[in-house]
């Protein structure tokens, strides 16, 4: 039996190594920084160098996927089981981009909030490598291991300021809802895997596109349980409860990257397997999607505009946009998918630029995040009320920012679809959402501090921090370059979506 067995030809998968650098390095790069905090001691590695790393290696993963982008083929790997095509190479892009954009703040914000770099950054690129294989994934199953790594470095990133209970808290709140959510996407990767036989999801859409499925009851019920387990990881509406606490206890940096990394791969899996897989029934699952999509942006847009603290708005503005990227997702068409591809791209700067601004007035303990805060902002710091303010009319909408183009863009997909009625849904819950960014800007520019509150914030005066002010400035630059010159980005957008 030994003799037989030692005779038999074994079988290794096809892998391209070098087309796997936009998983692999940020893997790589979490496993060595762990490597290194563990041998090398704390005062010959000073704590700057956990960010450097984290930059570069987000750097180096953005050099491989702009390499990538070259190629005629596709890489694909394990069989078919991970693909990277343009459209996973744009989600990546966007993924790494957003860490790159985050790590400068990284250094002064632990320092000041008293939060461990080494492990955060440690994290952050274990979720980017989660994330990555999100986007590439092409079966259910890879899908659930990409999130699994995802959403577990996210837990933990939450719950990371051990100085605050709403940390803690944000941390258990988000651990629990999202093993909730996780348990909706197995049953529903189960049950479509009884429909059709497989979980690739190049099998499930050549299944459908071959056999009609008479009796689709079991087909439908794992639709719409797949729905839900993705729907929680947009912070789609009813299933965006977790948002609004996870986004204030956790760590500013760790909140722009929920708003923007882990939102991106979210809907790349939306487009994966609804989209792509699941297009030949996009009749079944249209609807659902319509009706999530309307939820999301009137609570968001609702919610936002009644709030008094200005972390919690940015939180009910992510729910609101994530509405208006539904609006894409739900024309199912490569418009749609080539306006959702852009909307990610220019909402992560946005969201990260955001987030940067009310880290650096957040205070010693990342609690002092309320309206009353940002109180006569204008006339203390008028470059950063600028720099926000840019960045807040862009998430409304205003014209010349990227904003615009995003928002103008799914409606226009959404109209394509005749989704008349969501068009319209979306540009009242447009016009409502700007009422709350309106009430930040008055805040910073026509409310007075108070003599007692405005003696406390000059005696407490944040230091920007050269990191965090090239991060907001490249944040403004970029939102303002892709409104008024948006033809680079929607090409390569379109290319994305296969247009």
């Amino acid at each position: 039996m030994v003799t037989v067995l030692a005779q038999l030809p074994v079988q290794t998968p096809d892998v391209n190594w070098t087309g796997l650098l936009p998983v692999l390095l940020p893997a790589a790069g979490a496993l060595v920084l762990l490597i290194a905090r563990s041998l090398v001691p704390s005062r010959l590695m000073p704590a700057v160098l956990d960010a450097v790393w984290t930059f570069a290696v987000a750097v180096a993963g953005l050099v491989s996927v702009a390499v990538l982008w070259q190629r005629d083929a596709d890489v694909s790997a394990f069989g078919r089981e991970l693909v990277m095509d343009r459209l996973a190479l744009f989600v990546t892009a966007v993924i790494l981009g957003a860490v790159a954009l985050a790590a400068p703040t990284l250094p002064r914000y632990c320092k000041r909030v008293g939060v461990a770099s080494a492990e955060l950054c440690v994290l952050i690129l274990l979720a980017a490598a989660g994330a990555v294989v999100m986007a590439g994934a092409a079966d259910l199953i890879v899908l659930f291991l990409g999130l699994e790594t995802m959403s577990i470095a996210a837990y933990v990133m939450a719950a990371l300021n051990l100085r605050r209970l709403e940390s803690l808290e944000a941390g258990l709140k988000y651990f629990v809802l999202g093993a909730f959510s996780t348990a909706f996407l197995l049953f529903g990767i189960a049950l479509v895997y009884g429909a059709t036989g497989t979980t690739n999801l190049d099998g499930i859409g050549d299944y459908l596109d071959t056999y009609i499925v008479l009796r689709d009851g079991m087909l439908l019920a794992g639709l719409a349980m797949l729905l839900v387990g993705l729907g929680f990881k947009v912070a789609a509406a009813p299933f965006h409860t977790w948002a609004p606490d996870v986004y204030v206890g956790a760590p500013t940096p760790v909140t722009a990257l929920m708003a923007s990394a882990v939102k991106a791969a979210g809907f790349a899996a939306l487009i994966r397997v609804f989209v792509e897989a699941l297009g030949v029934r996009a009749d079944d699952w249209r609807p659902a999607v319509f009706a999530l999509a309307c939820a999301t942006l009137a609570v968001g847009s609702v919610l936002a505009a009644v709030q008094s603290d200005a972390k919690r708005i940015l939180a009910y503005s992510s729910v609101s946009h994530a509405g208006f990227i539904l609006l894409g997702v739900q024309a199912a068409s490569d418009s749609g998918v080539a306006s959702v591809m852009f909307y990610l791209a220019a909402y992560a700067v946005i969201a990260v630029g955001s987030f940067t601004v009310v880290g650096v007035l957040s205070g010693q303990d990342d609690d002092r995040t309320g309206l009353d805060t940002l109180a006569g902002l204008g006339a203390r710091r008028p470059a950063l009320a600028l720099g926000l303010t840019i960045l807040l009319l862009a998430q409304a909408g205003v014209p010349f920012t990227s904003g615009f183009v995003a928002k103008f863009s799914v409606i226009a997909a959404a109209v394509e679809a005749r989704s008349y009625w969501l068009a319209v849904v979306a540009m009242v819950s447009a016009v409502v959402a700007a009422f709350a960014y309106l009430r930040v800007v008055v805040a910073m520019y026509f409310r007075d501090s108070g003599d007692e509150a405005e003696t406390v914030a000059e005696a407490s005066k944040p230091a920007i921090g050269l990191g965090a002010g090239a991060v907001i400035v490249a944040a403004v630059l970029l939102t303002v370059a892709m409104g008024i010159v948006p033809g680079v980005l929607e090409s390569l957008a379109s290319t994305a979506a296969g247009l």
